[in-house]
């Protein structure tokens, strides 16, 4: 059995998807259920008794010790984190206490459970061996590059620019201290921009789309041409799970979607795209609706992956290209309407605040 954190976030729900779509092993799945965790992404699990979700913070030790040994977990997969930079611009407490205090404390948790599994054991069992800490985070850890430089490797030196990257940062070492100091099995991937399907929208493609569909402006940082790699949610968590199978302790693997474009492209492609789709009434396109706003502060100007290591290493390659990608995504997001207006609204907090307090337990 697997413990997932952060598994109804966005890329956390797509990975529990995906991991019972390819194999029958059982996952806990632990999230706080914050304003971007939503228990509605994963719907289509509602009645498969391999998924258990515990609510619940990865800050508090004895919950998460005493989920690893009830369960018997042999993997963990790391993805409960503040993400969005501009939160952490206005609010970068939070940021620090989940990223960096929170991940401290899970591992603390892992390292108590990891010590009292045997060597090794049968290929069923949990064992020091076969254990993995997989520790998911962001390229944003890098910095930013000038257009003339190369992409990001899994050797360029940390420089992170926003209080949301350096505190991944400082969680990335930590995860690398306790392999180096106490001998966890851990494995780190740095990935570029994700975007697909369950994106909470504040982030840019689901935030267009929701504010086209409603008539209203599509804000646009600066001149629009902050350049990022955009990587299709599921060859991300097909990563994942590749590292997870194949990777080496110790390592760390830059997963990208060799798709460098600027976000003005990005949202005029996402415009022409509901242009056909869902075209607007008044006949006009959605690329008026665009609005360059104030850059945010600290903007970096460009993110680039190199993932020719994990290439290389361990035979994953995305398969979708930008253009198949985001033509999935808006087609996603127009045929389920009901899931945007929901986690817009405040009828899903209040559910969860009815139906869900800290540390409960649901199979299904």
């Amino acid at each position: 059995m697997i413990l997932v954190t952060g598994g109804a976030g966005f890329i956390g729900s797509n990975f529990v998807l995906d991991w019972l779509r390819h194999g029958n092993e059982p996952v806990v799945n632990l999230d706080k259920l914050t304003y971007a965790g939503n228990l509605r992404n994963l719907d289509a699990l509602a009645d498969d008794r391999r998924h258990q979700f515990v609510r619940g913070d990865i800050g508090d030790r004895d919950l998460v010790l005493s989920l690893l040994r009830r369960e018997r977990i042999r993997a963990v997969v790391h993805f409960a984190a503040e993400s969005h930079v501009d939160r952490s611009i206005h609010a970068p407490e939070d940021f620090i206490q989940t990223n960096v205090v929170g991940t401290f404390r899970l591992l603390e948790a892992v390292r108590a459970h990891w010590s009292d599994l045997p060597p090794d054991a049968a290929q069923d069992e949990p064992s020091r061996a076969r254990f993995r800490f997989v520790h998911v985070s962001t390229d944003e850890v890098y910095g930013t590059l000038a257009p003339e430089d190369p992409p990001f490797t899994e050797t360029t030196p940390y420089q992170p620019n926003s209080p949301y990257a350096a505190s991944k940062a400082a969680s990335d070492h930590l995860v690398r201290s306790f392999h180096h100091t106490f001998g966890i099995p851990v494995v780190t991937t740095n990935c570029s921009n994700n975007y697909g399907p369950f994106q909470f929208p504040e982030k840019l493609i689901p935030l267009c789309i929701h504010n086209a569909l409603a008539g209203r402006p599509l804000p646009i940082y600066g001149d629009g041409q902050q350049v990022r790699d955009w990587l299709y949610v599921e060859d991300h968590t097909a990563a994942i799970r590749t590292v997870l199978d194949r990777g080496m302790p110790g390592e760390t693997y830059n997963v990208g979607g060799w798709n460098e474009k600027p976000n003005l492209e990005v949202v005029r492609t996402l415009c022409s795209i509901l242009d056909e789709l869902a075209p607007r009434r008044d006949g006009r396109s959605y690329a008026d609706q665009i609005t360059f706003v104030t850059d945010r502060p600290g903007h970096d100007r460009r993110y680039a992956i190199d993932a020719r290591k994990v290439e290389r290493s361990l035979g994953w390659r995305p398969r979708e290209t930008f253009e198949s990608g985001i033509r999935r995504t808006v087609r996603w997001y127009l045929d389920h309407a009901e899931w945007v207006a929901d986690v817009t609204s405040g009828g899903y907090r209040e559910w969860i605040a009815k139906h869900y307090s800290a540390a409960t337990t649901s199979r299904g």
